[in-house]
């Protein structure tokens, strides 16, 4: 049986989507998974992780572990150290990705990157969110004010010290809305522990 009419349907499919598609979404478009995997074993396909696809002749990922998490975990959030050095706000390298679930979701399973999760609820998930590309995915990330005010909440698994370091660093490169960072304190409940650092950097 001639695969390539198939192979060139799915090729089109993988195209129109940007060129990352997870196995469901190409189950769903009519493709049949001996089409997919013989795309993968042929090398047209290259597995970015469990059950996602990437086009083998786009250009490579600048970053494929945010990538991968953008693709395969989109209500995750980036989150503490991941956002800051995200940001440039820190001058730890994390070596996990950091990532922020609404409570109640269950876990991701995904092979790699290795995944630090971190359970938020109510506003403290849904406040502070900013959405950026990554390798044409759209990557959910904490804004830099919400994540000082998370990681102020987090100080005993982080350590202050980091927390410090990116108001420091924050400060350094932009205006410091004291308000702003007072609203996200409230929200995760460290205003009286944020307060006296803040009132130091004013």
């Amino acid at each position: 049986m001639n695969e390539q009419p198939s192979i060139e349907r799915a090729l089109k499919v993988f195209r129109n989507a940007g060129g990352i598609l997870r196995t469901r979404q190409v189950l769903a478009a009519g493709i049949h998974p001996r089409t997919l995997y013989a795309m993968r074993d042929t090398g047209l396909l290259d597995r970015l992780g469990r059950g996602l696809y990437r086009l083998a002749d786009m250009p490579p990922l600048g970053n494929p572990d945010l990538a991968a998490v953008a693709a395969s975990v989109p209500h995750g959030v980036l989150c503490l150290i991941s956002a800051l050095s995200f940001h440039e706000l820190s001058t730890q390298i994390p070596h996990e990705v950091y990532l922020a679930l609404k409570r109640g979701v269950e876990p991701p399973r995904l092979e790699h990157p290795p995944l630090r999760l971190f359970w938020f609820t109510g506003a403290m998930f849904s406040e502070g969110i900013e959405r950026h590309t990554v390798d044409g995915l759209v990557l959910q990330v904490y804004s830099p004010t919400k994540t000082a005010a998370d990681c102020f909440r987090y100080r005993n698994k982080l350590g202050l010290d980091v927390a410090l370091e990116a108001l420091r660093l924050y400060r350094e490169r932009d205006s410091l809305s004291i308000d702003d960072l007072l609203r996200y304190a409230r929200i995760c409940r460290v205003e009286r522990v944020m307060r006296p650092y803040l009132e130091a950097l004013s």
